[in-house]
């Protein structure tokens, strides 16, 4: 099965470049041109290789969030709401707490972070398991419901002096970024994140693959009724499959907003908690599936600047390959269909030339 989903996933990239090649050349552009510079533009020097890996992150972070609770039985589209939440902890906790040694501090950012994603989602698990209020309808009401908290309370406690829709900008004591990967990297934006996001992967493979909660919680998503009959509690579970997502979520906010940025900006929804349904769906669910699909993805956005100023291919040429990916790793059936008639083909060569020996 992992095998086929890997399959899937290659075929669907392939599917994905080329329908993004032909649109190319509709627009009066050379595809090849067109993917050498975004190639260039996210891997071309030390310093873009690495901002490349930075700008994954998130999407590293989301992606398991979403992958955890696929494999769970839920779908955990709030991702946005738990990701805007999780940096507005670790931005609160940033610019109050100043005067905190730094090892202490990072440590409190970023618990602060994982928990305020994880109670986000919680909640929602607690409505589904106590009301059945479904995950997606809750999800996506409280995605609202922390965009507008953030929206009031930042102009209200952590307002910039200038900018009226911004935090007040974090010190570099409580920034994720670090003199020596800096310089390590030429003047990348790299950081701690990617450090918390490789712990992530193991530690989801490890619960899901590994753990008697791993089982339980897959056992639930797989048939609740079999589970409970099996004396394995649903509501629990549910709520901590919530949690638990939610919490990466909430370290996906924590790298975006105290890692690669250094404050806070209402009116925005991060992008990376959509982008994050993507990145589990081509990652087949699998934690390591998933960060090697958030690094692609983290490719096309940190090259697709590079490929519109060198060779003026629109960077919405990108948004759409991306969007052809995940239209072809959500369409599993069909991708089902190809693989099969594939191998058969494949079979009946192999058949054809031994019977002709």
């Amino acid at each position: 099965m992992m095998k086929n989903n890997s399959l899937k996933s290659v075929l669907a990239v392939i599917l994905g470049l080329i329908a993004g090649a032909l649109l190319m050349v509709a627009m009066g552009h050379n595809p090849i041109e067109g993917y050498m510079y975004l190639t260039q533009g996210g891997l071309m020097t030390t310093e873009r290789i690495a901002n490349t890996i930075a700008t994954s992150t998130p999407l590293i972070l989301t992606g398991l969030s979403l992958a955890f609770a696929f494999r769970t039985g839920l779908f955990n589209i709030g991702a946005p709401g738990q990701m805007l939440f999780g940096g507005f902890c670790a931005t609160a906790v940033a610019l109050t707490f100043t005067n905190l040694p730094r090892p202490i501090l990072l440590l409190f950012i970023v618990l602060s972070g994982l928990i305020g994603g994880a109670l986000c989602a919680a909640l929602v698990g607690l409505l589904k398991a106590k009301f059945n209020v479904h995950e997606v309808v809750g999800s996506i009401m409280l995605n609202w419901i922390i965009y507008w908290i953030v929206y009031y309370v930042i102009p209200a406690y952590f307002k910039a002096d200038s900018i009226e829709t911004e935090s007040r900008q974090i010190t570099d004591v409580a920034s994720l970024k670090t003199p020596w990967l800096t310089q390590l990297f030429n003047g990348s934006f790299i950081n701690y994140g990617i450090l918390i996001a490789i712990i992530a992967v193991v530690l989801v493979w490890f619960i899901l693959d590994k753990t008697v909660l791993g089982y339980q919680l897959k056992a639930v998503g797989f048939n609740k009724f079999s589970a409970e009959y099996a004396g394995i509690s649903v509501n629990k579970n549910i709520i901590v499959s919530m949690g638990i997502a939610g919490a990466l979520s909430g370290l996906a906010g924590v790298a975006q907003y105290v890692g690669n940025a250094t404050c806070i900006q209402i009116g925005v929804m991060p992008d990376q908690g959509f982008d994050g349904i993507a990145v589990a769906l081509l990652g087949g669910s699998s934690p390591f599936g998933v960060l090697i699909a958030a690094l692609f993805f983290g490719l096309l956005y940190a090259g697709k600047g590079f490929m519109t100023t060198m060779a003026s291919i629109p960077p919405e040429i990108a948004d759409t390959i991306m969007a052809t990916i995940i239209y072809f790793a959500a369409t599993s059936m069909i991708m089902d269909k190809v693989i099969r008639k594939f191998k058969k083909r494949k079979k009946e060569v192999h058949i054809d030339v031994k019977e002709e020996k």
